[in-house]
């Protein structure tokens, strides 16, 4: 899968750090999120945690609007246009502004899940997919992207009920999988691929080591 640039090429933030968290279903992405807010504080730095979908007013009914199985069938485009409303709220509302202040954003999913889950989990065409993401995002972009790779059937087994997403096809998930194993692939400087199934300590320790770089733009 080839990346397309934003409105004005990709953006990486001057001042503060973005890192994001991604991989399917149940893969650990809000554990690992956790323990490096928890190494970064307990290091002196300033950090905001978040998510996506939810993690602004508007975000939640968003969130809640995209997961309720309530909600039943969403046309594709639709499901993509709620994403990307609740991604350019986000950054305009919280993650710009943190990273402005000189902090550590890290956050649970970005602009990748949508290309992964919306693009070739839809299979909606995802260079559009794309444009739409970068552009309510304005092109903005982690400095680091920690994909937490593991099997659809292994993750999904993690859940007793499941959400809309979650209760996709098996199929749908395994694309989703590969969609972001390519994306890594095709930009390895600001991707960091590790296998879920390691320890929680072992997967913490490598984004660890992979952070420390980037801490020269964070403020303590």
């Amino acid at each position: 899968m080839t990346s397309a640039p934003g409105p004005t090429g990709p953006v990486y933030a001057e001042r503060g750090v973005f890192v994001c968290f991604e991989g399917g279903e149940g893969s650990g992405k809000s554990t690992q999120s956790g323990r490096l807010r928890d190494w970064l504080l307990a290091e002196g730095y300033a950090v905001r945690l978040t998510f996506e979908p939810g993690d602004t007013p508007v975000g939640r009914e968003v969130r809640r609007i995209v997961l309720s199985p309530e909600t039943g069938v969403l046309a594709d485009r639709t499901e993509a246009l709620l994403y990307a409303a609740d991604k350019a709220e986000h950054v305009e509302t919280l993650v710009l502004p943190a990273l402005q202040r000189g902090e550590v954003v890290i956050t649970d999913r970005y602009v990748d899940s949508t290309l992964a889950y919306q693009g070739a989990g839809r299979a909606l065409a995802v260079e559009e997919v794309e444009a739409v993401a970068r552009w309510a995002t304005g092109g903005l972009r982690p400095h680091l992207t920690v994909v937490l790779d593991l099997a659809p059937e292994a993750g999904l087994g993690r859940f007793a009920e499941r959400d809309r997403i979650e209760g996709e096809s098996l199929e749908f998930h395994q694309r989703v999988r590969e969609a972001f194993v390519a994306m890594a692939t095709d930009d390895p400087d600001h991707y960091l691929v590790l296998d879920a199934r390691a320890p929680v300590a072992e997967i913490a320790e490598r984004v660890r080591d992979a952070v420390r770089p980037l801490l020269v733009q964070a403020v303590r």
